[in-house]
């Protein structure tokens, strides 16, 4: 008989909707808080025939029913935070807001009131009960439409967003994230007003409809990290992040736009320790193989990226970069995770256009390279003009200048495809430079 070893871990309750098609409601704030480190309990409000296209119909559950799964989870686990989704009905919306006065706990909520896909998830009267419930709530996180509903002000930019969210403080709410997902621009402003003022969180824009339980899981990422006992601004800045590379990066499931990827923080991280081995494995090919005519002055590196990567800190690469010598190629120490600030730099850059790239290796730029990239015919790119390309090159092109000799870029989506152009190059750039000294 083997000796248990039980794991502790924070807990969040979720009090929202079913969502049939998985990508929003309570599979995606189970899942949200899943990925978050947190053990998620749930008192479901109503069940949804739903999918990616839209609501097929609704049935909200009795209030006991909700009252019912909110006391058993409250009774038995030290809830640490708390979020609402969907309640659907005026009776729902009062009864939550009777059982909040009572927690001790964080309690975000989410004015859910229209789908994502335009479908109506809350009956018009329940939006004027609203009031009671964001008065016991640590943070509201309506988008500019729900914002509009709650206090008739139209948000149309980050001065209105902050009018709206000053607004809403005057309900009791501790603070309230207004979300600008649904406000036009290159960027997304997320901005979070409190008593003492605002803050905003700014990403770029992604160029999807894929949003489908955008909101869900901002909120759920929210009390999981108040949960976790995150200040909130941090928990803000930490969901916000985690919202955003979990948009661009969808789950392309169900005939329509597609969901969002709530593990997609957790599958990064599992990818580090194998991103590693391959670029280790890379590293002593290319020792073995010296691939000495290859190596620019100012070293070479190898640069792998997490599927998911989005800083250089979530590449690895190798530590002071791999050196011409007597014999041979040599790197300087081993591969760590944020040893690349250059070549790191344009992969991240290559796949703004081209997400699936994983890999990247400088190379020296000189005649002996460009006669070889004429003989193998292959997609080479300029720098620059590379990030508008929406099919990945082979090789990206980089002109020095005063003080920095030309570099030529090899980069592929998989280990094995990089492998074989630098162990192919390598093979023509030697031949390249027989012929000419003949």
């Amino acid at each position: 008989m083997r000796t248990p070893a039980p794991e502790t871990r924070p807990i969040a309750l979720t009090i929202a909707g079913s969502d049939s098609g998985g990508g929003a409601g309570i599979q995606a704030d189970l899942a949200t808080m899943a990925a978050h480190g947190v053990f998620g309990t749930s008192a479901i409000t109503a069940v949804t025939a739903q999918h990616t296209r839209g609501v097929e119909s609704s049935f909200a559950l009795p209030t006991a029913e909700v009252e019912a799964q909110i006391d058993a989870v409250t009774d038995d686990f030290a809830v640490g935070a708390a979020k609402t989704g969907m309640l659907a009905t005026t009776e729902i919306v009062e009864t939550v807001a009777g059982h909040a006065r009572e927690f001790d706990f964080p309690l975000v909520v989410d004015p859910v009131m229209v789908a994502t896909t335009g479908d109506r998830l809350l009956e018009p009267a329940a939006e004027r009960a609203y009031e009671n419930l964001l008065g016991e709530a640590t943070l509201a996180t309506p988008n500019a439409d729900e914002a509009e509903v709650l206090t008739g002000i139209a948000v149309e930019d980050a001065d209105s967003a902050r009018e709206a969210g000053n607004e809403l403080l005057e309900t009791d709410v501790d603070a309230a994230l207004i979300k600008g997902g649904h406000v036009p621009g290159e960027q997304v402003q997320d901005i979070l007003v409190t008593a003492d003022g605002s803050q905003t969180f700014e990403h770029p824009r992604i160029d999807t409809e894929a949003t489908h339980g955008s909101g869900c899981s901002l909120a759920a990422a929210l009390a999981a990290r108040l949960a976790n006992g995150d200040p909130l601004a941090d928990a803000v800045a930490g969901a916000t992040d985690f919202l955003a590379r979990a948009v661009r990066y969808y789950y392309d499931v169900g005939e329509g736009p597609g969901a969002v990827n709530h593990a997609v923080d957790l599958r990064n991280a599992a990818a580090r320790e194998a991103t590693t081995e391959e670029v280790e494995i890379i590293l002593e090919r290319v020792v073995t193989a010296d691939v000495s005519a290859l190596v620019p002055e100012v070293g070479m590196n190898i640069v792998g990226a997490t599927p998911y990567a989005e800083s250089v800190d979530e590449t690895a690469a190798v530590e002071g970069r791999i050196h011409r010598t007597l014999s041979g190629v040599q790197p300087t120490r081993g591969v760590r995770f944020g040893a690349s600030s250059h070549v790191a730099g344009v992969l991240l850059e290559l796949r703004e256009s081209v997400p699936d790239l994983r890999f990247a290796v400088n190379c020296r730029f000189d005649d002996a390279f460009e006669e070889a990239l004429e003989t193998l015919e292959w997609d080479i790119a300029e720098a620059g003009e590379a990030d508008a390309r929406d099919t990945a090159p082979a090789v990206v092109l980089e002109a020095g200048g005063d003080s920095t000799e030309p570099m030529a870029y090899v980069v592929a989506t998989d280990l094995q495809t990089l492998l074989e152009r630098v162990l192919r190059l390598d093979e023509t750039v030697e031949d390249a430079e027989r012929s000419t000294r003949s």
